[in-house]
Protein backbone atom coordinates (compact mmCIF):
# COMPACT_ATOMS: atom_id res chain seq x y z
CA UNK A 1 0.00 0.00 0.00
CA UNK A 2 1.37 3.42 -0.96
CA UNK A 3 0.66 6.49 1.17
CA UNK A 4 -2.23 8.47 -0.32
CA UNK A 5 -2.41 12.21 -0.75
CA UNK A 6 -5.75 13.01 0.97
CA UNK A 7 -4.85 12.34 4.59
CA UNK A 8 -7.96 14.22 5.81
CA UNK A 9 -10.22 11.44 4.48
CA UNK A 10 -8.35 8.41 5.82
CA UNK A 11 -10.49 5.98 7.85
CA UNK A 12 -8.74 5.50 11.20
CA UNK A 13 -8.19 2.09 12.80
CA UNK A 14 -7.20 2.83 16.39
CA UNK A 15 -5.44 0.29 18.61
CA UNK A 16 -5.53 1.29 22.28
CA UNK A 17 -3.29 -0.57 24.73
CA UNK A 18 -5.20 -0.71 28.01
CA UNK A 19 -1.93 -1.39 29.89
CA UNK A 20 -0.31 1.92 28.89
CA UNK A 21 0.25 4.93 31.20
CA UNK A 22 -3.30 6.13 31.86
CA UNK A 23 -5.23 4.29 34.59
CA UNK A 24 -8.71 5.28 33.41
CA UNK A 25 -8.79 3.77 29.95
CA UNK A 26 -12.57 4.14 29.66
CA UNK A 27 -12.18 7.90 30.05
CA UNK A 28 -9.45 7.96 27.40
CA UNK A 29 -11.65 5.94 25.00
CA UNK A 30 -14.57 8.28 25.58
CA UNK A 31 -12.38 11.33 24.97
CA UNK A 32 -11.00 9.93 21.71
CA UNK A 33 -14.43 8.87 20.44
CA UNK A 34 -16.08 12.21 21.28
CA UNK A 35 -13.57 14.10 19.13
CA UNK A 36 -13.88 11.63 16.26
CA UNK A 37 -17.69 11.58 16.32
CA UNK A 38 -17.80 15.36 16.37
CA UNK A 39 -15.46 15.49 13.37
CA UNK A 40 -17.43 12.93 11.37
CA UNK A 41 -14.27 10.93 10.62
CA UNK A 42 -14.76 7.21 9.98
CA UNK A 43 -12.99 5.11 12.63
CA UNK A 44 -12.83 1.78 14.42
CA UNK A 45 -11.51 1.38 17.98
CA UNK A 46 -9.78 -1.82 19.12
CA UNK A 47 -8.95 -2.02 22.86
CA UNK A 48 -6.17 -4.49 23.72
CA UNK A 49 -6.54 -5.87 27.23
CA UNK A 50 -3.76 -8.47 26.97
CA UNK A 51 -0.44 -6.97 25.83
CA UNK A 52 0.69 -10.42 24.69
CA UNK A 53 -1.90 -10.15 21.91
CA UNK A 54 -0.70 -6.75 20.70
CA UNK A 55 1.57 -7.97 17.87
CA UNK A 56 -1.13 -10.21 16.42
CA UNK A 57 -3.83 -7.54 16.70
CA UNK A 58 -1.49 -4.98 15.14
CA UNK A 59 -0.95 -7.17 12.06
CA UNK A 60 -4.67 -7.85 11.70
CA UNK A 61 -5.54 -4.17 12.06
CA UNK A 62 -2.94 -3.05 9.53
CA UNK A 63 -4.46 -5.53 7.05
CA UNK A 64 -7.90 -3.97 7.59
CA UNK A 65 -6.50 -0.47 7.22
CA UNK A 66 -4.80 -1.40 3.95
CA UNK A 67 -7.98 -2.99 2.58
CA UNK A 68 -9.91 0.23 3.33
CA UNK A 69 -7.15 2.64 2.22
CA UNK A 70 -7.03 3.84 5.81
CA UNK A 71 -4.46 4.49 8.52
CA UNK A 72 -3.56 2.54 11.63
CA UNK A 73 -3.29 4.57 14.84
CA UNK A 74 -1.82 3.38 18.15
CA UNK A 75 -2.76 4.83 21.53
CA UNK A 76 -0.12 3.79 24.05
CA UNK A 77 3.46 4.21 25.18
CA UNK A 78 6.68 3.80 23.21
CA UNK A 79 6.57 0.00 23.49
CA UNK A 80 3.04 -0.17 22.05
CA UNK A 81 3.97 2.32 19.34
CA UNK A 82 6.92 0.10 18.41
CA UNK A 83 4.74 -3.02 18.04
CA UNK A 84 2.22 -1.36 15.74
CA UNK A 85 4.93 0.46 13.75
CA UNK A 86 6.57 -2.90 13.02
CA UNK A 87 3.32 -4.11 11.44
CA UNK A 88 2.72 -0.86 9.52
CA UNK A 89 6.24 -0.49 8.12
CA UNK A 90 6.23 -3.46 5.78
CA UNK A 91 2.84 -2.54 4.31
CA UNK A 92 3.65 1.18 3.83
CA UNK A 93 0.50 1.87 5.85
CA UNK A 94 0.00 5.46 7.13
CA UNK A 95 0.66 5.42 10.87
CA UNK A 96 -0.67 7.69 13.61
CA UNK A 97 0.16 8.03 17.30
CA UNK A 98 -1.83 9.05 20.38
CA UNK A 99 0.83 9.02 23.17
CA UNK A 100 -0.33 7.55 26.49
CA UNK A 101 2.97 6.41 28.04
CA UNK A 102 5.23 7.82 30.73
CA UNK A 103 8.04 9.30 28.63
CA UNK A 104 6.48 9.44 25.13
CA UNK A 105 9.78 10.18 23.39
CA UNK A 106 8.50 9.29 19.94
CA UNK A 107 5.41 11.46 20.19
CA UNK A 108 7.27 14.40 21.71
CA UNK A 109 10.01 14.18 19.07
CA UNK A 110 7.37 14.68 16.39
CA UNK A 111 5.39 17.38 18.16
CA UNK A 112 2.39 15.19 19.07
CA UNK A 113 0.46 16.30 22.14
CA UNK A 114 0.30 14.01 25.19
CA UNK A 115 -3.28 15.21 25.85
CA UNK A 116 -5.57 12.60 24.22
CA UNK A 117 -8.19 15.05 22.95
CA UNK A 118 -5.61 17.43 21.50
CA UNK A 119 -3.65 14.55 19.94
CA UNK A 120 -6.82 13.34 18.15
CA UNK A 121 -7.53 16.85 16.85
CA UNK A 122 -3.95 17.03 15.56
CA UNK A 123 -4.40 13.64 13.92
CA UNK A 124 -7.45 14.85 11.98
CA UNK A 125 -5.43 17.51 10.18
CA UNK A 126 -2.10 15.62 10.13
CA UNK A 127 0.02 15.15 7.00
CA UNK A 128 2.03 12.12 6.00
CA UNK A 129 5.77 12.52 6.57
CA UNK A 130 8.44 9.84 6.31
CA UNK A 131 10.48 9.26 9.48
CA UNK A 132 13.64 7.26 10.06
CA UNK A 133 13.44 3.77 11.56
CA UNK A 134 16.23 1.71 13.11
CA UNK A 135 16.63 -2.06 13.22
CA UNK A 136 18.62 -4.44 15.39
CA UNK A 137 18.56 -7.74 13.49
CA UNK A 138 14.89 -8.09 12.53
CA UNK A 139 13.51 -5.96 15.37
CA UNK A 140 12.44 -2.38 14.69
CA UNK A 141 13.12 0.53 17.03
CA UNK A 142 11.94 4.12 16.82
CA UNK A 143 13.58 5.57 19.95
CA UNK A 144 16.49 3.37 21.04
CA UNK A 145 17.98 -0.11 21.27
CA UNK A 146 20.58 -1.31 23.74
CA UNK A 147 22.36 -4.19 25.44
CA UNK A 148 24.19 -4.55 28.72
CA UNK A 149 23.35 -2.28 31.64
CA UNK A 150 20.50 -0.35 30.01
CA UNK A 151 18.14 -3.35 29.52
CA UNK A 152 18.73 -4.23 33.18
CA UNK A 153 17.83 -0.66 34.14
CA UNK A 154 14.57 -1.01 32.21
CA UNK A 155 13.65 -4.33 33.80
CA UNK A 156 14.33 -2.99 37.29
CA UNK A 157 12.43 0.23 36.51
CA UNK A 158 9.35 -1.72 35.45
CA UNK A 159 9.48 -3.81 38.64
CA UNK A 160 9.75 -0.64 40.75
CA UNK A 161 6.88 1.02 38.88
CA UNK A 162 4.58 -1.93 39.47
CA UNK A 163 5.34 -1.72 43.18
CA UNK A 164 5.60 2.04 43.75
CA UNK A 165 3.81 3.72 40.82
CA UNK A 166 4.58 5.13 37.37
CA UNK A 167 6.30 8.40 38.21
CA UNK A 168 9.72 9.66 37.15
CA UNK A 169 11.11 9.75 40.70
CA UNK A 170 10.50 6.01 40.97
CA UNK A 171 12.33 5.49 37.65
CA UNK A 172 15.31 7.48 38.93
CA UNK A 173 15.40 5.57 42.24
CA UNK A 174 15.32 2.21 40.46
CA UNK A 175 18.24 3.36 38.31
CA UNK A 176 20.32 4.06 41.40
CA UNK A 177 19.60 0.59 42.78
CA UNK A 178 20.57 -1.07 39.48
CA UNK A 179 23.85 0.83 39.24
CA UNK A 180 24.80 -0.07 42.81
CA UNK A 181 24.46 -3.80 42.19
CA UNK A 182 25.40 -4.20 38.51
CA UNK A 183 29.10 -4.69 37.76
CA UNK A 184 29.28 -6.84 34.61
CA UNK A 185 31.25 -5.54 31.62
CA UNK A 186 30.48 -6.48 28.01
CA UNK A 187 33.36 -7.64 25.82
CA UNK A 188 32.25 -7.05 22.23
CA UNK A 189 33.74 -6.64 18.77
CA UNK A 190 32.35 -3.88 16.57
CA UNK A 191 32.49 -3.85 12.79
CA UNK A 192 31.98 -0.29 11.63
CA UNK A 193 32.61 1.13 8.15
CA UNK A 194 34.72 -1.91 7.27
CA UNK A 195 36.94 -1.62 10.35
CA UNK A 196 37.00 -3.87 13.44
CA UNK A 197 37.19 -2.62 17.03
CA UNK A 198 37.22 -4.35 20.41
CA UNK A 199 35.24 -2.67 23.15
CA UNK A 200 34.83 -3.28 26.85
CA UNK A 201 31.82 -1.43 28.22
CA UNK A 202 28.97 -1.89 30.71
CA UNK A 203 26.41 -0.91 28.07
CA UNK A 204 25.97 -0.15 24.39
CA UNK A 205 23.10 2.23 23.59
CA UNK A 206 21.90 3.09 20.07
CA UNK A 207 19.63 6.11 19.72
CA UNK A 208 17.20 7.12 16.99
CA UNK A 209 15.54 10.02 18.83
CA UNK A 210 17.02 13.50 18.73
CA UNK A 211 14.99 14.69 21.74
CA UNK A 212 16.24 11.94 24.05
CA UNK A 213 19.86 12.48 23.08
CA UNK A 214 19.56 16.25 23.45
CA UNK A 215 18.12 15.79 26.95
CA UNK A 216 21.15 13.83 28.14
CA UNK A 217 23.57 16.13 26.29
CA UNK A 218 24.88 14.07 23.37
CA UNK A 219 25.77 16.66 20.68
CA UNK A 220 25.43 14.67 17.47
CA UNK A 221 23.14 16.82 15.32
CA UNK A 222 25.15 15.96 12.18
CA UNK A 223 24.36 12.27 12.64
CA UNK A 224 20.64 12.95 12.31
CA UNK A 225 21.22 15.34 9.42
CA UNK A 226 23.04 12.45 7.69
CA UNK A 227 20.20 10.00 8.45
CA UNK A 228 22.34 7.99 10.86
CA UNK A 229 21.81 6.25 14.18
CA UNK A 230 23.86 7.28 17.22
CA UNK A 231 25.87 4.82 19.33
CA UNK A 232 26.83 5.58 22.94
CA UNK A 233 29.14 3.43 25.08
CA UNK A 234 30.80 3.96 28.43
CA UNK A 235 34.40 3.19 29.19
CA UNK A 236 34.93 0.67 32.06
CA UNK A 237 34.32 2.67 35.25
CA UNK A 238 33.44 2.08 38.88
CA UNK A 239 30.10 2.53 40.63
CA UNK A 240 30.86 6.03 41.92
CA UNK A 241 31.86 7.25 38.47
CA UNK A 242 28.75 5.60 37.03
CA UNK A 243 26.54 7.44 39.52
CA UNK A 244 28.23 10.71 38.58
CA UNK A 245 27.48 10.02 34.91
CA UNK A 246 23.84 9.43 35.81
CA UNK A 247 23.73 12.85 37.44
CA UNK A 248 25.43 14.48 34.44
CA UNK A 249 22.95 12.83 32.11
CA UNK A 250 20.05 14.16 34.19
CA UNK A 251 21.46 17.68 33.75
CA UNK A 252 22.09 17.23 30.00
CA UNK A 253 25.90 17.09 30.26
CA UNK A 254 26.68 13.46 29.41
CA UNK A 255 28.39 14.33 26.13
CA UNK A 256 31.01 16.37 28.00
CA UNK A 257 32.15 13.40 30.11
CA UNK A 258 35.47 11.84 29.15
CA UNK A 259 34.23 8.31 29.93
CA UNK A 260 31.53 8.48 27.22
CA UNK A 261 32.13 7.35 23.61
CA UNK A 262 29.60 8.40 20.96
CA UNK A 263 29.45 8.30 17.18
CA UNK A 264 27.01 8.21 14.27
CA UNK A 265 26.62 5.30 11.84
CA UNK A 266 24.29 3.73 9.28
CA UNK A 267 25.25 0.07 9.91
CA UNK A 268 27.18 -1.61 12.72
CA UNK A 269 27.70 -5.27 13.60
CA UNK A 270 28.27 -6.37 17.21
CA UNK A 271 29.86 -9.78 17.85
CA UNK A 272 30.63 -11.46 21.17
CA UNK A 273 34.20 -11.45 22.42
CA UNK A 274 35.65 -13.57 25.22
CA UNK A 275 33.14 -14.67 27.82
CA UNK A 276 30.02 -13.14 26.23
CA UNK A 277 27.16 -15.56 25.62
CA UNK A 278 25.84 -16.01 22.07
CA UNK A 279 22.43 -14.73 23.29
CA UNK A 280 22.01 -11.39 25.03
CA UNK A 281 19.23 -9.25 26.43
CA UNK A 282 18.37 -6.41 24.08
CA UNK A 283 15.98 -3.57 24.81
CA UNK A 284 14.06 -1.91 21.97
CA UNK A 285 11.91 1.11 22.82
CA UNK A 286 11.63 0.01 26.42
CA UNK A 287 10.77 -3.64 25.77
CA UNK A 288 13.38 -6.25 26.78
CA UNK A 289 13.92 -9.61 25.07
CA UNK A 290 16.62 -12.11 24.16
CA UNK A 291 18.41 -11.97 20.79
CA UNK A 292 21.07 -14.09 19.15
CA UNK A 293 24.48 -12.63 18.37
CA UNK A 294 25.80 -11.18 16.16
CA UNK A 295 23.64 -8.06 16.36
CA UNK A 296 23.34 -5.86 13.31
CA UNK A 297 22.21 -2.30 13.98
CA UNK A 298 21.15 -0.43 10.85
CA UNK A 299 18.99 2.32 9.43
CA UNK A 300 15.95 0.88 7.69
CA UNK A 301 15.98 1.49 3.92
CA UNK A 302 12.23 2.02 4.17
CA UNK A 303 10.78 4.87 6.24
CA UNK A 304 7.68 4.87 8.43
CA UNK A 305 4.86 7.02 7.01
CA UNK A 306 3.83 9.02 10.05
CA UNK A 307 0.70 11.15 10.34
CA UNK A 308 2.42 14.18 11.81
CA UNK A 309 0.79 17.40 13.09
CA UNK A 310 0.44 19.86 10.23
CA UNK A 311 2.92 22.57 11.22
CA UNK A 312 4.13 23.45 7.72
CA UNK A 313 2.58 23.80 4.27
CA UNK A 314 1.58 20.50 2.72
CA UNK A 315 3.71 21.12 -0.38
CA UNK A 316 6.79 21.47 1.83
CA UNK A 317 6.03 18.28 3.78
CA UNK A 318 5.57 16.25 0.60
CA UNK A 319 8.80 17.65 -0.82
CA UNK A 320 10.75 16.62 2.29
CA UNK A 321 9.85 12.99 2.42
CA UNK A 322 6.58 11.48 1.26
CA UNK A 323 8.33 10.00 -1.79
CA UNK A 324 11.17 8.42 0.27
Amino acid sequence: MSPIADESALPLFIILNAASGHNNISTVCTTIEEVLIQSGRSYQMIVVEDTAQLDCIACQTVEKACECSGAVVVAGGDGSINAVAQAALGRRCPFGVLPLGTFNYFGREHGISSDPAEAVRELLSARIQSVQVGFVNDRLFLVNASLGLYPQLLEDREAFKQQYGRIRLVAFASGLVTLLRHHRQLLISLELRGEGYDLRTPTLFVGNNRLQLEQIGIPLEKAFENDELVAIALRPIGVVAMLWLLVRGAFGELGEAGDVISFGFKRMTVRPSRGLAPRVKVATDGEVGWMNMPLEFRVSPQPLYLLKPDTMPKSEILATGSDA
